[in-house]
């Protein structure tokens, strides 16, 4: 009996799922079989996906820059067979990467491997990861194999990524209620309606140079309530979602998680040091300067050009980005309300400030100070940049 059940084991693990090669496993299809047990051949079924285990894997975050948010996965796992389908494979190598990123236009792929090769990273960074083992019926197994069989094929394994609706988080989230025959029944969490800018916050509170460098460029869309489908592109958030969610079909309503346990736990995380000066403390050297060069051209009765020409040079600089910014992808970029002080204007007027023509451009930046200070009702701007308007309100005394 114990030499027949082996040699069947051996069968279906080898037939049913997948030949595994250095990185991306087929599955094989696989129905129901006709298993003989004993001597009086009593027909029993035995399906295959009876031991199968499908589960969301959340790890928590670390501190590499693309991995403060946390990162998610799916895991298929059958005696021997344990593999991880990972939506967030990228290559820094690829040409143009950062500037595609910032455009929108990255590509990230599926890959499946074995979960072997999925756990160590993350144990090595400190972080966990919890596994949600979710409830499906073996059809709905077979029907979620059978989408990620398709997944993986090159011609569609490859997609284009956004940071907040289409990313490692929604996209085994979107696979897996694509699978489920029945709706899935979202508990929504009262009072719980934040922004996608206070969200990132939260995931960059402790590197405050990745923090104001998402203020800058996040637009006045970040700014606005979220529901819970958009807070779940934070592997957290769809974590706690799915463990709350039931599945409903015919009247019957059973959970969407049917066993929660933490495979990795937390370890000691080494939070990397950021620029020595904080956003503010570098706002505040700014003003600082400004103050004593005010100062002394009060005293000396002369204008210190050249720390005009300094400010407004870092003024448009930063500009020309956020205007770029514009013809992004990311569709929480696209109106900037940074721009009406931060934008290349400045950088046409430097030659007028260096031959002494300051009137019209102190018009100017007057404007764009008053409107920048306006658009603060509406948007949430990065810290320490209130100072910094502060220092060019000062430049404009003259």
């Amino acid at each position: 009996m114990k030499h027949l059940e082996k040699k069947i084991k051996r069968l279906f693990t080898a037939v049913i799922l997948l030949t595994i090669s250095s990185i991306t496993p087929i599955f094989a299809q696989n129905d129901a079989k006709q298993v003989y047990y004993g001597s009086d051949s009593i027909n029993r079924q035995f399906d295959p996906m009876d031991s199968v285990e499908v589960s969301l894997l959340t790890c928590s975050p670390h501190e590499e820059v693309y991995s403060l948010y946390g990162h998610s996965a799916l895991r298929w796992h059958s005696g021997d067979l344990d593999l991880v389908f990972n939506w967030g494979m990228f290559s820094f190598s690829k040409p143009y990467f950062v500037l595609r990123f910032v455009f929108g236009l990255t590509d990230y792929e599926l890959a499946g491997y074995p979960f072997d090769r999925f756990w160590p990273y993350y144990k090595q960074w400190g972080s966990s990861i919890t596994e949600q083992v979710l409830n499906l019926t073996n059809d709905e197994k077979r029907k979620l194999q059978q989408a990620l069989s398709d997944n993986l094929k090159p011609e569609n394994r490859v997609y284009r990524y956004n940071y907040f609706y289409n990313n490692c988080s929604t996209k085994p989230r979107d696979i897996v209620e694509q699978s489920i025959d029945g709706q899935v029944i979202y508990n929504e969490r009262e009072d719980y309606e934040p922004s996608f800018r206070e969200m990132m916050r939260e995931c960059t509170r402790n590197h405050l140079w990745s923090k104001w460098g998402n203020d800058m460029l996040l637009g006045l869309k970040a700014d606005l309530k979220t529901n819970r489908s958009e807070q779940e592109f934070l592997p957290m958030n769809l974590m706690q979602d799915f463990a709350r969610a039931q599945i409903y079909k015919d009247g019957q309503y059973r959970p969407l998680v049917k066993a929660q346990r933490m495979i990795v736990p937390p370890g000691v995380q080494q939070i990397e040091p950021d620029f020595i000066l904080t956003p503010t403390e570098v706002a505040v050297i700014l003003l600082l300067i400004s103050v004593v060069i005010a100062l002394y051209e009060w005293k000396r009765k002369k204008i210190c050009k050249w720390w005009d020409v300094l400010l407004m040079t870092v003024q448009g600089l930063l500009g020309i980005v956020l205007t770029v910014m514009i013809f992004s992808q990311h569709p929480t970029t696209s109106l900037n309300l940074n721009l009406l002080l931060f934008n290349p204007l400045p950088l046409l007027f430097i030659p007028a400030i260096i031959k002494g023509k300051r009137h019209t451009w102190r018009r100017l930046q007057l404007a764009m100070l008053l409107l920048f200070a306006i658009g603060g009702i509406f948007q949430s701007y990065a810290e320490g940049i209130w100072i910094v308007a502060l220092c060019l309100l000062i430049r404009i005394k003259k």
